[in-house]
């Protein structure tokens, strides 16, 4: 399949080769969007993914527990239990988490949006700007189970150390990330269900929520593990059909990059005529309002040559500079992060976020090196206000394979949707009822009232939610603004945060100063680029690559300053972390994951030696060596295209494999006793297989991560409570004589 030459019914004046799209689908010539107001899926289609898949997992995950806790002997559902999961969370499963609480709309969207505006610069850099926070977050989470592994949220880790007006100033960063990442899940994702199904956008917005509240309140994080595993798959499934597609069966590397090079041939006036409804210019809408393009054609502008097929882009480092800025504030601010952290048993906390860093890359880079660079190669009529709203995928999917590709690519964003929005569900339920419900209102509150409020909270949060993202698609906010925006409003807390877990002399009012400063300094820098660039303050003013760069900037730099400054040479107290956890209390005295084994400071100390290492080399790697070797090549050649293009697809597919088997793997004994009890439950019989074995085997002894069962005299609880305080004391102890 090559580009045709222009011989269309309506003749486009001084173009002798048409768009390569309209060899297959003339009826492109004169469309003014995609979707035009046309949906290629059903009415139906919309509520039977929107309500289906709600309903689908929230039984899923539902029996999934019931089953895990009645045939394998799990525990039963605690407040403890619901917002950590147990501590327990091996490798495999915590790497599926982070990729799917990571994998927002914007990236599946998003991303295609950025190579459709810069070329192959706009994957790469949504995807390493992005991974990057993953991999060094590693490092706190890992610094979490060494000072405070009773911890339930970030917010009590700042309480116990920095104090009362600390607290209240980072719970309120912690909401934002909350409220701004899933804004970002809904406008995209309700703009996506609108466009392929017809569904008004209010109505999308108010019910996806409800897909994540369903399962989330029943099953807690246990729930939201076990459906995020689910949901990665899926999204892996279809990131692997859509390269495939692209590059394997209807197209290659060499038929795209011919078309690439070909869609910067067209002069400005060629483009207008191209993007006209009588071929010759007078009626064309290329070019917007202000002059600006509506569509990919012509050359791009600061990029090397005009080429799509180059890192020397200069919008698209300045994407990448703003994506990393804005990203360190919805990794580090955010508290699901946390609580994945939180959850994962201390010797998979580390290789957990590097293992999903790793393999959360390939997502948005595969998947736009496909469907982003196929929509401007084939020059589908695609305008930016559509690629703002993250449209790009669905209409090449749409392009590609009809109403299935259109449904594929709505189960994906679903996934993605409800994938993340159940963890920030959790986090921001934990956040209410550890730091303000049982900080400030009741102090004394039971493990059974937190799990109330945790469940209340989670309705309350979707619902609030689903009215919030109608508001902001009012104001004329769409995916791209809120995600350059973010940055500015949460960038501030980022580096306070960091100093809270690695560095001793971090002054808490010195945090509070740079937290707020942070913020201020950055609107104003921001609003006052907007009116110096663009003469106004307006949304599409602030919304400018170089006035958000400046806002992001500001946000986090000043930040990191003023704390440095303020803690160096103000408040010179020295901080002694071994004090921390003892300020944090349990509950209930659910022990699991906080045993003499899981706490051994050797190990703690080999393994956050090792995140460190890898974390940081890995950064370097991603953001400084592998943008650099790309600088010889300038505009990529034929070959040194498919080589970037087999790169993506070995990615996509190996980390699909990763992830979708290592969680089986390491899970294999637990799936074998829910087996087997379910086995002996057919059978007649109570237990597991183990207790049927032909030898006897002498019982157990219990630890102090294991409490004994079946006991309720508050005597023995206490006592098994008073033996793990003094194991942390002798370890605490032992930590610093050495």
């Amino acid at each position: 399949m090559s580009a045709m030459l222009c011989t269309t019914d309506v003749p486009v004046t001084g173009v002798d080769t048409c768009p390569p799209s309209w060899s297959t689908n003339p009826e492109y010539q004169g469309q003014e969007s995609y979707f035009g107001g046309e949906s290629p899926l059903s009415l139906t289609v919309g509520y039977l993914v929107v309500l289906g898949f709600g309903v689908l997992f929230s039984v899923f995950t539902t029996a999934v527990v019931y089953i895990d806790k009645i045939f394998a002997g799990n525990a039963s559902m605690t407040s403890e239990q619901f917002n950590t999961g147990g501590r327990m969370v091996k490798t495999g499963l915590t790497a599926s988490v982070i990729v799917s609480q990571w994998t927002w709309a914007a990236t599946l969207l998003q991303s295609s949006n950025v190579a459709w505006n810069y070329g192959v610069s706009g994957p790469f850099w949504y995807a390493s700007g992005a991974t990057i926070q993953v991999l060094l977050f590693g490092v706190l989470a890992i610094s979490l189970k060494d000072v405070a592994p009773s911890a339930h949220t970030m917010c009590e880790i700042v309480r116990a150390r920095w104090g009362k007006t600390a607290h209240l100033t980072f719970l309120f960063f912690a909401f934002c990330a909350n409220i701004i990442v899933t804004s970002m899940l809904l406008l995209g994702g309700a703009a996506t269900v609108q466009a392929l199904t017809g569904m008004k956008y209010e109505l999308a917005s108010f019910l996806i929520p409800w897909g994540v509240i369903l399962y989330t309140s029943a099953g807690g994080l246990k729930a939201t593990f076990m459906a995020s595993y689910l949901h990665t798959m899926i999204i892996f499934a279809v990131l692997i059909t859509m390269i495939t597609i692209v590059y394997i069966k209807v197209y290659s590397s060499d038929l795209i990059y011919d078309f690439l090079d070909n869609t910067v041939t067209y002069s400005k006036e060629d483009c207008m005529n191209i993007y006209s409804k009588d071929g010759n210019g007078l009626d064309s809408f290329f070019l917007d309002a202000d002059g600006n393009k509506q569509m990919a054609c012509g050359e791009v502008a600061n990029n090397s040559q005009g080429s799509y097929l180059t890192m020397l882009s200069g919008d698209g480092l300045m994407f990448g500079i703003i994506n990393i800025v804005g990203n360190f504030g919805t990794v580090f601010v955010d508290q699901s992060y946390w609580q994945s952290a939180i959850a994962a048993r201390p010797s998979s906390a580390a290789k957990g976020y590097l293992l999903g860093g790793i393999c959360w890359f390939a997502i948005p880079f595969s998947l736009a090196t496909s469907l982003g660079l196929a929509s401007t190669a084939l020059m589908l009529p695609i305008n930016s206000s559509e690629a703002g709203s993250g449209l790009v995928p669905p209409a090449v999917a749409d392009h590609l394979l009809g109403s299935a590709g259109s449904a594929l690519v709505l189960i994906m964003l679903f996934m993605a949707i409800v994938s993340t929005g159940s963890a920030e569900s959790i986090a921001v339920s934990s956040l209410v009822a550890y730091d303000i419900y049982r900080e400030y209102i009741n102090p004394d509150a039971t493990g059974k009232q937190i799990l109330w409020v945790s469940r209340v909270v989670i309705v309350a949060f979707g619902i609030f939610m689903g009215l919030f993202s109608i508001a902001l698609n009012a104001m004329g906010l769409n995916l791209g603004w809120v995600y350059l925006f973010m940055g500015v409003v949460i960038g501030s807390a980022v580096i306070p945060l960091w100093n809270l877990m690695t560095w001793d002399k971090a002054s808490g009012k010195g945090a509070v100063i740079a937290a707020w400063s942070g913020l201020v300094l950055a609107l104003t820098g921001w609003m006052v680029a907007a009116k110096i660039q663009g003469d106004a303050v307006t949304v599409a003013t602030l919304g400018t690559n170089e006035v958000m760069l400046s806002g992001n900037l500001i946000a986090i730099l000043s930040s990191g300053l003023i704390h440095y400054v303020y803690s160096k040479f103000i408040d010179g107290e020295v901080f002694d972390f071994s004090t921390l956890d003892s300020n944090i209390h349990l509950v209930e005295q659910d022990l699991s994951g906080l045993g003499a084994e899981q706490q051994d400071k050797n190990e703690l100390r080999r393994a956050k030696r090792w995140i460190t290492r890898r974390g940081y080399l890995l950064t370097f790697a991603l953001i400084l060596v592998w943008p650099l070797l790309s600088i010889p090549a300038q505009v990529f050649s034929k070959s040194y295209f498919a080589f970037w293009v087999l790169v993506s697809i070995a990615w996509g597919f190996g980390a699909a494999i990763t992830i979708s088997f290592l969680p089986l793997f390491e899970s294999q004994d637990e799936i074998g006793r829910v087996f087997s009890g379910m086995f002996n439950y057919m059978t007649g019989r109570k237990g597991d297989a183990d207790q049927y074995a032909e030898e006897d085997e002498a019982a157990p002894v219990k630890t102090v991560d294991e409490p004994v069962k079946d006991v309720v005299e508050k005597d023995v609880e206490d006592a098994s409570f008073n033996e793990f305080q003094q194991v942390l004391s002798e370890d605490k102890a032992e930590d610093k004589a050495e």
